[in-house]
């Protein structure tokens, strides 16, 4: 967030030079995949067995219930396809890095990017801020669903972290902070699924393609992410079983990778608020934003019913 905020300031007060802007665009391009394949060293999916059953059902209504209403948002307020889609997988996947996972593949341009990630930034603080209080009174304490809410409701990773540790640090509740962590993780997930789609859809709805390629348009960056998951499972499972727990090797590679994941897409938000003109954004007008505010309210609200009706349906 602060990255893409200093890169907006300073690409609005100075003029960028046309040989900054190889770098920016290749830091968009390529530092930006890289990016995202070190993130899948912190995935752990064998861990989400315990509450699977009921957080990956929970997932997928809120994914199709959103993108059912933004669908029908779009078609009344006429937005651009491609911020539709970037506001669209933002709200329903993992926020800003969706965003960013889901542009090259839909060939949106940088101010849509710039403003889609504007509106995960703006109403995932403001959920992250107020979730916390909503979901301890609204279930009555319960960890399991105040966890579970937090982390289907709220866009980013960060974001659902920083609302879980509010919640453990208000209600001295370390198990929601857990929960709600591991969820947004399974929700994570589903970018593997939801970017091939986004790619698939747009491209199918193009005029001007007369024959539709999944292997042209598939996101090749996707299948280093679910090898980075792999090689995380394989190492905890070797190293635990077969090595000291004392020796730290597999730890300090796990930080590693997991922190270049962060330097990596740091630097592509950084280069994608360079590269963004504050005048062309405000061309754009509030339309955008009513999608992100409405997507917001009914991500929240299905998951508030889906937990309730999936919890008395397993019960």
């Amino acid at each position: 967030m602060l990255a893409i905020i200093f890169g907006l300031i300073l690409g609005n007060i100075f003029k960028i030079r046309e040989g900054f802007l190889i770098g920016l665009n290749f830091t968009q391009n390529y530092i930006l995949k890289l990016g995202i394949i070190c993130l899948g060293i912190q995935l752990k999916p064998f861990e989400f067995y315990n509450f699977g059953i009921i957080a990956i059902p929970l997932i997928i209504i809120c994914i199709i219930s959103a993108l059912l209403v933004i669908k029908i948002l779009i078609q009344r307020l006429k937005i651009s396809r491609p911020m539709s889609y970037l506001i669209a997988i933002g709200s329903t996947v993992c926020g800003t890095t969706a965003i960013m996972a889901t542009a090259p593949v839909i060939n949106a341009n940088k101010n849509e990017v710039a403003y889609a990630i504007a509106n995960m930034t703006v109403f995932g603080v403001i959920a992250m801020l107020f979730y916390p209080y909503f979901a301890n009174y609204y279930f009555g304490g319960n960890e399991l669903f105040s966890g579970l809410f937090l982390g289907t409701s709220i866009h980013e990773t960060s974001q659902v972290a920083a609302a879980g540790l509010i919640y453990d640090q208000q209600f001295d509740s370390p198990e929601t902070l857990n929960i709600a962590t591991v969820t947004k993780l399974i929700r994570n997930t589903f970018l593997i699924i939801m970017i091939p789609l986004f790619a698939f859809l747009y491209n199918r709805g193009q005029k001007v393609e007369k024959k539709y390629s999944i292997i042209k348009i598939f996101p090749y960056f996707v299948i280093g992410f679910i090898l980075l998951i792999i090689i995380r499972n394989l190492g905890d499972f070797y190293f635990v079983n077969y090595y000291d727990q004392n020796d730290n090797f597999w730890i300090e590679f796990i930080d590693i990778v997991g922190s270049s994941a962060k330097i990596f897409l740091s630097m592509s938000m950084a280069a994608v608020g360079l590269s963004t003109n504050l005048k062309d954004i405000k061309s754009m007008g509030y339309k955008p934003f009513v999608v992100g505010f409405v997507s917001l309210l009914t991500v929240g609200l299905v998951s508030i019913l889906s937990i309730e009706f999936l919890t008395n349906f397993i019960s």
